[in-house]
């Protein structure tokens, strides 16, 4: 892998920008390209393109239309009912972020939140507010930054390189939403093992917590793969209900050769108007400075559990699925896949859960089936199978 001579001063990051997120909240370490240099390529022909190999989902983006009025009523409803916790789990977090490392960071030296595009950047920017407040019993000083991560091509090494050229004696943690099977935790993993030599200059910054253990931090964990997570539940994280319009306007990542630059994305700015992404983290940051319950440590883990991985195998056997790509577990990945992927059809733990009802309301304008499986998917709430495109997958 060749990449290009990186010198990078921390001054140089900020050239970078932020979204619809305030400046102070994240720098997205993005080659933001223009939407009409992109082709808009039809979800029923990009599926076709990625199951017969002719492409990868990273070449391709299918460009997002606003929200519909109901999708937008259920984010709302989301919002209000999920509110509390998510505040709740973000100060839990961060107080245990606090503890973890007030004695190797200061203002020269600040902890680098990593969040991985998109999902991660919410959760991320939460964490800065969070950490940043002077008024609370976790200030810690930290900076945070996006960037890009893709299933199959790993962690954008430009961006990584560039952080760890600004900030070559901080420790960083990567920051995502939740977990599904696990699958971007090893990708994380397959693309942090060159730095894994304990001679290697940069050890210290990824492998803090000790040889192996990948600093993967996420709001909720039904995969069981993450270092530090707020719970192990599959719910209605309100930010998973929404894509860009919740994560600073920004697409799902564009793959780029490490040779030409970094991973690219498109800013929707014609989404400007029904873009929730600040609005998400002032209401969520507000419940958090309001909260009477005491903050608490949560438990950090040195390897993944993997705790649901013999549930995918299940499915995989029981659906004649060869590749475990087509199945997409938790219901923030669920509801994503039916509207970006083709879907074959939405399995549920039970027909009537509060925390499923946009899923079912978008099955039954697409005559998607729906089978209802109990406990037999638990912990997970809902997971989507992709329509099966070619004889291999």
């Amino acid at each position: 892998m060749t990449l290009p001579n990186i010198q990078i001063k921390r001054s140089a990051l900020q050239n970078y920008g932020s979204g619809s997120y305030l400046a102070s909240d994240v720098t997205v370490l993005l080659d933001m390209v223009d939407k009409d240099a992109v082709a808009d390529v039809p979800v029923s022909q990009k599926e076709a393109l990625i199951q017969s190999g002719q492409r990868h989902y990273s070449d391709m983006l299918t460009l997002e239309q606003a929200p519909t009025a109901m999708h937008e009523q259920l984010y709302i409803q989301a919002l209000e009912q999920g509110s509390t916790r998510t505040a709740t789990d973000i100060d839990h977090l961060s107080y245990t972020l606090h503890h973890v490392f007030q004695q190797n960071v200061n203002d020269e030296h600040p902890l680098v939140l990593v969040s991985l595009v998109r999902a991660g950047l919410p959760i991320g920017v939460l964490l800065q507010r969070a950490l940043s407040d002077t008024d609370s019993s976790y200030h810690l000083p930290s900076v945070h930054y996006g960037i890009s991560i893709i299933r199959d091509r790993g962690l954008d090494p430009v961006a990584l390189q560039m952080l760890l050229e600004a900030y070559p004696n901080s420790p960083i943690v990567f920051v995502d939403g939740w977990t599904g099977k696990g699958a971007i935790y090893q990708e994380l993993a397959r693309s942090l093992e060159t730095f894994s030599d304990s001679t290697h200059v940069n050890f210290a910054n990824i492998f803090h917590q000790g040889t192996d253990v990948i600093p993967l931090l996420t709001l909720a964990d039904p995969a069981g793969v993450a270092w530090l997570a707020a719970s192990e539940e599959d719910w209605l994280i309100p930010s998973g209900l929404l894509n860009s319009t919740v994560s600073g306007l920004i697409s799902r990542s564009l793959y780029t050769e490490p040779s030409s630059g970094l991973h690219r994305s498109v800013f929707y700015d014609d989404l400007i108007e029904v873009d929730h992404s600040l609005a998400f983290i002032e209401r969520i940051d507000a419940v958090r400075r309001a909260l009477a319950t005491t903050s608490t440590r949560l438990p950090t883990y040195q390897q993944p559990r993997y705790q649901t991985a013999a549930l995918i195998e299940t499915l995989a056997a029981d659906y004649k699925i060869v590749n475990r790509n087509r199945i997409k577990p938790t219901i923030a990945e669920a509801t994503r896949a039916i509207l970006r992927r083709d879907p074959e059809r939405i399995l549920l733990a039970t027909a009537e859960h509060p925390d499923t009802i946009l899923l079912r309301h978008l099955c039954a304008q697409r005559n998607i089936t729906i089978s209802v499986l109990g406990d037999k998917i638990l912990p997970y709430q809902a997971i989507t199978l992709i329509k099966q495109r070619s004889q291999d997958t």
